[in-house]
């Protein structure tokens, strides 16, 4: 659903997608879209991660500044 919802608003339809698709395989090669598709969902999970340990990090500074150790 949310998918359909971001394709919606870029104004994406069917034809447009497989375009895109197509354009994809054209350019990398059936053979290469598993790597790069590996390549992206590594690159996103290094974001995710320092994305948390960021959001952990400023919470323990919080945490400092309200209890600080003598």
């Amino acid at each position: 659903m949310e998918a359909n919802t971001i394709l919606l608003f870029l104004g994406l339809g069917g034809m447009e997608l497989f375009l895109i698709i197509v354009a994809i395989l054209l350019l990398f090669g059936a053979k290469k879209i598993p790597e790069l598709a590996r390549g992206l969902g590594r690159g996103i999970r290094e974001f995710k991660d320092a994305t948390t340990e960021v959001a952990r990090d400023l919470e323990d500074s919080e945490k400092e500044k309200q209890h600080p150790k003598p």
